[in-house]
């Protein structure tokens, strides 16, 4: 059984409405993306709360539709109580097809005047990246799924963490973080399945949920003729978790060019069905081209337990950097990294493409990997080994530096946000 106060954050997802309050105060236009069904309405209606004057649009309903066909400007017909600044969300407009230049044309005319929260899913991303006119018109932020360093409420401060990543975090309340992780391991952290608390539910859930981005949104942000072999590709990466993903190989596999996987692949990271990190390299050109590690955000779909529990590592660590960026801190990126040699650990962070702390996964083993032990005196930099497996805690001198082998939950608990 959970605590009370998490059961409060789960509606109310104070961290991320906290995230809200900061960026608002520095863009009157702000994006909320994420994965579908991450709780990106829930917490878009829970933002407007706060606001006297407020006015919920979603593109999904006719009747919305039709307000903004017949009036581009409907949000001025607001009924005010005061004379406070009004909140508009609108919700899921990135389906209408002239979203861009309205939403370019509402902040040229409107941004003194309202405060709007532009909430939807992949398309969001794309268009961040094209270089097109809403350039420096909006701030962004995302909605992730449920991680154990939200539903823990045992964060350390920013500051704290990126001093002394290996000490100071709190292993107390050991009982509520391993119920937390082993839930969120059965039901991954989609809000609906994870409050259901049952693994039949995810089993349906997940097979509506993955259909329908694949078979239905996927139409929407592309036009692909062979959807049924899309849908295949994404059965197939359940199994690649872990290990650099080689488009090649997976072009054979199914006997469609190159050219083909690599953009259906891009489309899974658009429509937040997997992430992608990068390996590490002095030099960032070279890392770009060489193969990507892929992740799923429901990660269930992993029957290895090995890869599933790395997978979920990954989630948490790509949220955190995901979320400093977000807020102002810095330039951080989530890499793997792999030398000549073929050792390799499966995450570093850094900032500014510095290395700041490397972390390794062991589904079992507590003993300091020889790889981590390698690549922290070449780097000289903090190291974390994380194990599945209870009760585990160890400092291992490593020359000049330490490595901290400790059980995931504890560690990822404290993770800062």
């Amino acid at each position: 059984m959970l605590c009370k106060h998490i059961a409060i954050n789960f509606i109310k997802r104070q961290l991320y409405i906290g995230l809200w309050n900061k960026l608002s105060m520095e863009k009157k236009m702000i994006f909320l993306a994420g994965p579908r069904q991450a709780g990106k309405t829930t917490i878009a209606k829970e933002i407007a709360k706060k606001y006297k004057n407020n006015i919920y649009f979603n593109w999904d309903i006719i009747s919305d539709q039709q307000k903004i066909i017949n009036n581009s400007t409907f949000f001025e017909q607001i009924n005010r109580i005061d004379n406070s600044t009004p909140f508009v969300v609108l919700d899921e407009i990135h389906k209408y097809k002239k979203w861009e230049n309205y939403l370019k044309g509402i902040y040229d005319e409107f941004h003194s005047d309202y405060f709007f929260l532009i909430s939807g899913s992949g398309r969001l991303d794309l268009y961040q990246k094209s270089g097109d006119s809403l350039a420096g018109r909006y701030l962004m932020f995302h909605l992730f799924p449920f991680t154990i360093s939200e539903l823990s409420g045992k964060k350390r401060s920013f500051k704290d963490f990126i001093k002394n990543p290996i000490d100071n975090f709190d292993i107390n309340n050991k009982k509520i973080t391993k119920d937390i992780w082993n839930k969120l391991y059965e039901l991954s952290g989609f809000p609906e399945p994870f409050v259901k608390n049952k693994k039949t539910f995810w089993t349906k859930w997940s097979k509506n949920y993955s259909k329908q981005i694949i078979y239905e949104d996927s139409r929407d942000l592309s036009n692909i003729k062979n959807i049924n072999d899309v849908g295949l590709l994404f059965s197939l990466l359940p199994s690649k978790i872990g290990s650099p993903i080689s488009i090649n190989n997976i072009a054979q596999d199914l006997q469609v060019a190159f050219d083909t996987v690599k953009n259906w692949l891009s489309l899974f990271d658009a429509a937040y069905l997997t992430f992608r990190i990068s390996p590490w390299s002095k030099k960032i050109s070279r890392a770009i081209t060489k193969e990507q590690k892929l992740y799923l955000f429901n990660y269930p779909l992993i029957q290895d337990v090995g890869s599933r529990f790395e997978n979920m590592v990954a989630l948490e660590l790509y949220r955190a950097v995901n979320n400093w960026n977000e807020k102002g801190y810095g330039n951080f990126n989530l890499h793997y990294i792999k030398n000549k040699e073929r050792e390799e650990v499966d995450f570093l962070i850094s900032n500014n493409n510095s290395p700041i702390l490397i972390i390794e996964t062991k589904n079992s083993d507590d003993q300091a990997a020889k790889s981590l032990i390698n690549f922290q005196n070449n780097l000289n930099i903090p190291a974390v080994q994380l194990v599945n497996q209870e009760n585990i805690y160890k400092i291992y001198k490593n020359k000049n530096n330490k490595i901290l082998i400790t059980t995931a939950h504890h560690w990822l608990s404290s993770l800062s946000f």
